[in-house]
């Protein structure tokens, strides 16, 4: 396959087709009805404006824009009125806020860190093996091993999450050019390393989500039933589901995605600007070691990502990577870098408010809940796929299992299933759609490393990829799990 950039073929590929007319004809008559005429229109309200989102995302509307107007859709079909709806969103957003915040925060330390030449070094010796005839196969193996490392490491030893991917990517595009890689199999890759490494390492992102979130949760919710989950469960009780998303990534990497993709060299040129590559002085090195050790003990010790990125930045700034004049360049550039992921995460925070502020999150359960009756295999696969539709339109694992946990563990342990396979049920439900939602954190980082010269598409080459790779895998894998644990 073949990106062109041609100026003619660029006029036509902005031009709606008949079939995408027709299909936003029929978005906007759905959500008419939805509102006007809501009794001719028998649907759960959270199925509803899940459902738009994701229509009007895959029609190439702006995400805020389809979060936004699938939530007030939904909010007026379920009985809300505007001001209601509205007020959903914005008492929500403040959440949302915060975690943008932080991003932003990682994000100018994330381009801090790169004003090291660490990763100017890496695409320089990347580009002068491509020069020199080393075999594509062997540079090719070695990129994507890079890729995993990096995204484990960003979940926990350098906890910057997805910062690293806008500023890693970008200078190796032109290495992909060469190499022929299908930058959907780089996709694959970074968004299930991530998702693998906060669902099954105890540590970093790892250590919040299996044990100040999920443990929790459970404990919680199964008081009444008796149970009571031990840290050390959570982990191994994860680890067959989180085997699926690894199954998923080999399938895009050696099937899927293996065949070479060329794009245009020309363009990735013109877009990607990338400084000279510098030896980093041993002083320099120290305060990059510093800066990342503050980041990680910030996160450990005061559960701060925020804190830890704004005093790594500072260490960096008195280490003569930058002069302390270029401070408020170097931030800003983290800022404008993270900043569109930031207003994406603030409002799925208000798209979630709704969806609660709706009530019929609950209905929804208990609707799938009629129809498992007594068959742990029905129940199990249900489950997950009510909790993958839940979580896609959260776009954030974390705010998922609260929402999931009151309703799943006495569920699970009414059919039967053992501690083990709640923990494995609850965990993976809660995480499936995180990778591949068009609000997810992780498909938007990876989008926005990966289209820095405008040839890597949100929804088709970010979104779709990593939701059939990362999700199906872990659907099957954490569905065998429920039955054998």
């Amino acid at each position: 396959m073949t990106h062109t950039t041609s100026s003619d073929e660029s006029v036509v590929s902005t031009q709606s087709t008949p079939l995408q007319k027709l299909s936003i004809a029929v978005v906007a008559i759905i959500s008419f009805v939805a509102i006007v005429f809501p009794s001719y229109l028998p649907v759960n309200s959270v199925l509803l404006s899940i459902s738009l989102m994701i229509a009007m995302c895959l029609l190439r509307l702006p995400v805020p824009i389809a979060l936004i107007a699938g939530a007030i859709v939904g909010g007026l079909h379920s009985g809300l009125d505007v001001h209601e709806s509205i007020g959903a969103i914005n008492d929500n957003l403040s959440e949302g806020a915060q975690v943008g915040m932080t991003y932003v925060m990682i994000g100018a330390f994330a381009v801090a860190l790169a004003r090291s030449g660490l990763l100017d070094m890496l695409a320089d010796k990347m580009s002068g093996a491509v020069s020199r005839g080393v075999k594509s196969s062997s540079l090719k193996w070695g990129l994507f091993s890079i890729f995993i490392v990096a995204s484990i490491m960003s979940q926990n030893a350098v906890p910057v999450h997805i910062a690293f991917i806008p500023v890693m990517i970008p200078p190796l595009l032109t290495v992909f050019n060469h190499l022929k890689i299908d930058r959907r199999a780089v996709a694959c890759i970074i968004a299930c390393s991530i998702s693998v490494s906060y669902l099954l390492l105890p540590t970093g992102f790892g250590a919040i989500y299996l044990f100040e979130i999920l443990l929790p949760n459970i404990n919680s919710s199964g008081a009444d039933y008796g149970l009571v989950v031990q840290a050390g469960q959570v982990p191994k009780a994860m680890f067959l589901p989180v085997m699926g998303i690894v199954a998923g990534m080999l399938v895009a990497v050696f099937i899927t995605y293996r065949k070479p993709r060329e794009y245009d060299d020309e363009l990735t040129n013109k877009m990607v600007f990338r400084s000279e590559a510098t030896k980093l002085k041993f002083k320099e090195l120290m305060f990059v070691i510093a800066a990342v050790a503050v980041a990680l003990i910030c996160q450990i010790e005061f559960d701060s990502l925020l804190l830890g990125a704004m005093i790594g930045f500072v260490l960096l700034s008195f280490s003569g990577i930058f002069t302390w004049q270029q401070q408020d360049d170097v931030f800003t550039e983290g800022m404008r870098m993270m900043v569109q992921i930031a207003v994406i995460i603030t409002i799925a925070s208000g798209f979630a408010g709704v969806l609660n502020a709706t009530g019929e999150i609950p209905s929804l359960v208990e609707a799938t809940r009629a129809l498992i009756g007594d068959n742990k295999a029905v129940g199990a696969l249900l489950m997950l796929l009510v909790g993958l539709f839940i979580t896609i339109g959260f776009g954030d694992s974390f705010a998922s299992v609260p929402i999931l946990a009151p309703i799943y563990v006495p569920l699970a342990l009414s059919l039967g299933f053992s501690p083990a396979a709640t923990i494995a049920l609850l965990g993976a439900s809660a995480a499936l759609g995180d990778a591949g939602s068009p609000a997810s954190t992780i498909s938007l980082g990876v989008t926005s490393g990966l289209n820095a010269d405008g040839q890597h598409d949100h929804i088709r080459d970010s979104v779709i990829p990593t939701f059939c790779h990362a999700n199906f895998g872990m659907v099957l894998f954490a569905w065998i799990a429920a039955l054998v644990l």
